[in-house]
């Protein structure tokens, strides 16, 4: 168990926690929330070692492990599938002691204590969970430092999940996901057989991956069971309990203050007003639960509407430069009032298309037909640091608005969230969600007619992504929408295009069939990659065998077939049965065990989507969880031995008709 004892933290005259306190059973996956500049990740780097409270502390059993992604992108010449493989030290030492080593009884226990571990699976784990955050065999075999920033980010996050550390502290880790790797990423952790803490503002993934939530508010923390809608229908349940109470006791105080007021100087009721007074200075003031407002974004309608379709595409190609096209084919058509999510893993071209539509570049090929008024407002989240650090909110609208008065622009700017501080704040100076808030005024300040937005929740507290929603669901043009966050989708689009294979089509289905889809390619994936590491480990233990194989039959094989009598071949082939039916035996007891994990699983599945479950018994969820992880890795180890085992069966045979057996 870990536990949080009266902690208190301050930094630079702030105050972050006051006697906060809890304790998280071992197993538990726990979404972290609170608003953003509270001290989430400062709680993160005091459990990690690297921040010194000021008094209270965190506890953990000794032989725990605590990890988390690595701050710093890996880089180097180090391959992808090798710098995941490092991040298990334990494995890594063993591995390079065992080459070196020449004591026999130490090498025994080394070879022991690979075996224990599951080092020989290791890089099969690795590859699967790399595949799963989108890197293909190929890209995995790459040196790190041929990838981008964000790409690399995601490769330390799959260092951190190979690691499997008793604790796994996650910070907002779908920031760098596209939606295939964030629908992967919940599935994992719902597996993951130690205890999870993730801060995140990704609704879905807290609703999905968690089974308690751990509030920060006013410097103290909560744990609150279940998943986040649980916890929101809680914590509004709270305030309304809590606002009545206060209302119920400043009456109360009134009351009495009034009849104190009136009698106090009366000797008559002198003694009840001294009582009443006493009453008074013992009364503890119920607090009300501070709920800071989050100010509207607000999108302009187009000023002036557009007959459909405002933008058609006929067999466009587009590219870059002289390069092959990125996406062609595109057949399509936007109107006025669409409302589109674009699905596709990042990579495969959607912000392609983003910079196509709003003008950023140019058909190659094909036709592109549009308004010739057709006003396209464009968010992208590289665009946060394109904003001029020396200016402030206020210089950029002053540039929006250079007709108005100083009154008017700081009217605008209110109405927009930036009160008086912030709107002579410099851009440098401001939080990432201040300056997405920014982005968003600056790129629909004219009222476009389509507004495209290419991740816009990554900054955004989970209270921002809902006035987001409001917003978008509020604006009366056209949107194109790319995220990872699937509850921003689902409540925003009513239309979904497959970005993949080089073009754009209509996705025929929903966010749950696109979910399904995904997990069956990570599953098809993780299967591959089996295959692919004990084929690789069967050749280098083979050669051998192959070679001395090979020389009998070239030397042999006419001999095996002459001179034997129907009764000596009647004898073999018996023989050779005897020989292969314990490794059909094998197979079929693997095949069993599989079968009846995936009925467990599936029976686990059924009992935790009852929703009434996590408040009618959250512990019995939180086992049932434990036991659905532990099943899924038996699973997957047991696929495993199953494909090995197969394997086996096809080499002994192919060496049994070459006479090598």
């Amino acid at each position: 168990m870990l536990h949080i004892n009266d902690l208190s933290f301050h930094i630079e005259g702030r105050t972050l926690f006051d006697g906060a306190a809890c304790a998280i059973p071992a197993g538990h996956k726990v979404g972290f929330v609170g608003r953003n500049g509270t001290g989430k990740s400062t709680l993160f780097r005091i459990i990690l070692g690297e921040a010194n409270p000021d008094t209270g502390g965190i506890s953990v059993p000794s032989a725990w492990r605590i990890g988390a992604v690595a701050q710093e992108a890996p880089g180097g010449e180090t391959s992808l599938i090798d710098h995941v493989l490092e991040a298990d030290r334990e494995r890594a030492s063993l591995m390079a002691d065992a080459e070196i080593e020449t004591d026999p009884i130490r090498i025994a226990e080394i070879h022991t204590r690979l075996a224990d571990i599951g080092a020989h699976a290791a890089p099969a784990r690795a590859a699967t969970i790399l595949a799963g955050l989108g890197f293909s065999e190929q890209v995995q075999q790459q040196p790190c430092s041929s990838l981008s920033g964000g790409w690399r980010m995601r490769v330390a996050l799959a260092a951190a999940l190979f690691s499997e550390p008793e604790v796994l502290l996650l910070d907002e880790p779908t920031n760098y996901l596209d939606l295939e790797g964030t629908i992967w990423l919940q599935n994992f952790l719902k597996s993951y057989r130690f205890t999870v803490i993730v801060i995140s503002h990704d609704r879905d993934l807290l609703n999905t991956s968690v089974a308690s939530i751990l509030h920060l508010d006013q410097l103290k923390l909560t744990l609150y069971q279940g998943n986040y809608d649980t916890f929101d229908r809680q914590r509004r349940e709270q305030q309304a309990l809590q606002l009545k109470l206060k209302k119920k006791q400043d009456d109360q105080r009134r009351h009495m203050q009034a009849f104190v007021d009136r009698f106090r100087y009366k000797a008559s009721k002198a003694r009840q007003a001294q009582s009443r007074l006493k009453a008074l200075s013992r009364l503890q003031p119920v607090a009300a639960m501070a709920e800071n407002q989050v100010a509207p974004f607000v999108f302009p309608a187009p000023q002036k509407a557009l007959n459909p379709p405002i933008v058609r595409f006929e067999e466009t190609e587009v590219g870059y430069g002289d390069g092959p096209p990125v996406l062609g084919g595109l057949n399509l058509r936007l109107d006025p009032d669409d409302r589109i999510g674009l699905l596709g893993a990042n990579g495969n071209g959607k912000s392609t298309f983003a910079k196509l539509l709003s003008g950023r570049l140019s058909p190659s090929g094909g036709v592109m037909r549009h308004h010739k008024r057709l006003d396209v407002g464009y968010f992208a989240q590289h665009q946060l640091d394109e904003l001029n650090p020396q200016e402030s909110p206020y210089d950029h609208i002053r540039a929006l608005m250079d007709e108005a008065t100083e009154a008017q622009r700081r009217a605008k700017l209110g109405a927009l969230g930036f009160g008086v501080h912030l709107a002579d704040t410099k851009a440098g100076k401001l939080s990432g969600g201040e300056k997405a808030r920014l982005l968003f005024a600056l790129s629909s300040f004219e009222g476009p007619h389509v507004l495209i937005l290419d991740e816009p929740t990554n900054h955004l507290d989970v209270d921002s992504r809902e006035a987001l929603i409001h917003a978008i669901n509020d604006y009366e043009g056209a949107v194109i929408l790319i995220s990872h966050d699937r509850h921003l989708l689902e409540t925003c689009v009513d239309r979904l295009w497959l970005v993949n294979d080089g073009t754009i089509k209509p996705f025929e289905g929903d966010l749950d069939d696109y979910t399904k889809l995904i997990l069956e390619k990570a599953r098809a994936a993780r299967k591959a990659a089996a295959v692919a590491f004990k084929a690789e480990q069967a050749a280098g233990a083979e050669v051998s065998e192959v070679e001395s194989g090979a020389s009998k039959v070239e030397s042999g094989s006419s001999e095996i077939d002459s001179g034997l009598t129907p009764q000596e071949r009647r004898r073999l082939a018996a023989e050779a049965r005897a020989k292969i039916q314990p490794f059909k035996k094998k197979i079929q007891t693997l095949e069993s065990k599989v079968q009846k994990l995936n009925e467990k699983i599936a029976l686990i599945d059924v009992r935790l989507g009852d929703a009434t479950l996590y408040e009618k018994s959250p512990e019995k969820a939180q086992d049932l969880m434990r036991e659905r992880g532990a099943a899924a890795k038996d699973l997957e180890a047991i696929e495993m031995d199953w494909m090995m085992a197969v394997e086996e069966l096809e080499r002994f045979e192919a060496n049994l008709q070459a006479g090598a057996v």
